[in-house]
C-alpha cells in the first residue's frame, strides 16, 4: 500500500516538474548552476559538476555560457590558482529571480484557473507535507 502510494506520488511529482520545465526560458543546467551559487555562495567548477552529476568539461561549458552572458564571474581560487571559483553576479541573481517568478506565475495561474476551492486548500498543504518526506 505505502509502496503503491509512493510510486503514484513519485510519478505525479515527476510529471508536474516536467510540465513546469516546458515553460522554462533558461536551460535547466544553467538555471541549476545559478541556483546552487545563489543558495551556497561561490563554488568551484568541480564542485558544481559534482552537485549536478555531470563531467567537469560539461560544467566548464555551462559556466562559460553563463560567464559570456555576465551572469557569473570567474576568479582564481586563493588556495589553488589552477582552479576557478564561480560567483553569481547581480545580473545572474536578477535573471534567476525572474526565471523563478516566471515558473511560479505559471503554477499560480493553473492553481487559480484549474482548481476548485477544495483542491486549492489541499495544494496549500503540499509544501509543508513534502518537507516532512525525507527519503
Amino acid at each position: 500500500m505505502d509502496e503503491d502510494l509512493a510510486e503514484e506520488l513519485r510519478a505525479a511529482i515527476g510529471d508536474f516538474v516536467r510540465r513546469v520545465r516546458l515553460h522554462d526560458r533558461m536551460p535547466r543546467g544553467q538555471a541549476a548552476v545559478l541556483g546552487h551559487l545563489d543558495r551556497t555562495g561561490p563554488l568551484s567548477i568541480a564542485d558544481l559538476a559534482r552537485r549536478e552529476h555531470v563531467k567537469h568539461q560539461t560544467m566548464t561549458r555551462t559556466v562559460h555560457l553563463l560567464h559570456d552572458r555576465a551572469l557569473v564571474m570567474l576568479s582564481p581560487d586563493e588556495q589553488d590558482r589552477r582552479r576557478q571559483v564561480v560567483t553569481i553576479t547581480e545580473s545572474g541573481r536578477r535573471t534567476l529571480d525572474d526565471e523563478r517568478r516566471h515558473r511560479a506565475s505559471g503554477i499560480a495561474r493553473a492553481i487559480r484557473d484549474d482548481l476548485d476551492d477544495d483542491e486549492r486548500e489541499v495544494v496549500r498543504r503540499i509544501p509543508e507535507i513534502l518537507a516532512k518526506l525525507r527519503p
